[in-house]
């Protein structure tokens, strides 16, 4: 039989690790939505009810433990995060045939991805979101669908492209587009090189969006990804500290 001093003292430690996990930090939660009469996955963290909302889109690969992790490093800086499944529930991949199926069955259809994105949108808004106080932010293949979002004429604050696609649609331009375009690259990258950059610049300039563009020297395609070849210590520190800056001149805190 267990004496009382015992177990006070498991109850004692059990608080205490409970108190230890409440370290203001926000829990995060799967969110399962439908688009189209199809199932994706999300996921969504939020400080607090008024906190201004990040909608962030995924890499080639998916919704990832990436994509959470950085959604939480929002999240304890203040800001909710809808981080968008653009592919499907479950569906992951991990082979780059398959990764570029994916990728590619969205480039050839712009109106699905842009339905995918406001359908995350709305995901978000059913979980009590701000989604009239928000920015959208992609990594690669995202930071190409966040420019289609901002070239739908989608009303957010903000549009963010992190070492993202840059090229322009044929038939598509900037004429729509609201808020202002945030676009941060790697002066490196071989997968998307500085000719598209410049032509971006123009066609930002030109339809009068307000933008800003940097990139980054030595700087890879994919540096902003922990663990892999391609990640660039300083560029991510350096985007990073942009990004959360552009975040608190945006969105209303």
């Amino acid at each position: 039989m267990m004496h009382k001093p015992y177990r006070f003292a498991l109850l004692l430690a059990g608080l205490l690790l409970l108190l230890t996990a409440a370290d203001g930090r926000a829990a995060g939660e799967t969110v399962v939505y439908d688009v189209d009469g199809k199932s994706y996955e999300g996921y969504f963290v939020s400080p607090s009810p008024a906190a201004p909302l990040v909608l962030l889109i995924h890499d080639w690969d998916g919704l990832t433990d990436y994509e959470v992790k950085r959604a939480d490093m929002l999240a304890s800086l203040g800001y909710a995060v809808f981080a968008a499944d653009l592919f499907g529930a479950g569906v992951r991949p991990t082979e780059v045939k398959d990764k570029r199926q994916h990728t590619g069955e969205l480039y050839k259809d712009r109106k699905k991805m842009r339905s995918l994105m406001n359908g995350a949108l709305e995901a978000a808004r059913a979980k009590g979101a701000r989604v009239d106080n928000a920015v959208a932010m992609g990594y690669c293949f995202g930071g190409a669908a966040v420019l289609e979002l901002a070239r739908s004429g989608a009303d957010l604050k903000g549009f963010v492209t992190f070492h993202g696609g840059l090229s322009t649609p044929e038939g598509q331009d900037y004429s729509k587009a609201r808020g202002n375009i945030l676009v941060l690259h790697g002066t490196a990258d071989k997968n998307i090189g500085m000719d598209q950059f410049a032509a971006l610049a123009v066609a930002l300039e030109t339809e009068g969006v307000p933008h800003e563009m940097i990139t980054y020297g030595g700087a890879p395609h994919a540096f902003t990804v922990f663990g892999s070849e391609r990640y660039r210590e300083s560029a991510d520190r350096k985007s990073w500290q942009r990004f959360t800056a552009y975040l608190a001149e945006t969105l209303q805190q």
